[in-house]
């Protein structure tokens, strides 16, 4: 019965490597998204950005705050280890 149903299963095969992809790429963005080392690159060009004078200090204090909300917000629904999944 296993090669009956590998031979009708078969043409779902692309469409199962497409899905699998798909969620090694969610896992890679959700871990670039709350790495602490890409927060703080993004706080200091924040802050470059302001001595320059390219942003207020109104936009710069939004975005800082963006960028700590993004960071405390996942961590209570990220998984611990995704590699377990």
């Amino acid at each position: 019965m296993g090669l009956l149903s590998f031979v009708f299963t078969l043409p779902l095969a692309p469409v199962r490597g497409v899905i699998s992809l798909a969620e090694v790429i969610q896992r890679q963005v959700e871990q670039e998204m709350h790495n602490p080392a890409t927060a703080r690159r993004e706080l200091e060009e924040l802050e470059e950005a302001r001595e320059r004078g390219d942003i207020t200090a109104e936009e710069e204090e939004q975005a800082q705050q963006a960028i700590l909300d993004r960071m405390t917000s996942g961590a209570a629904t990220r998984p611990e280890n995704p590699q377990e999944e």
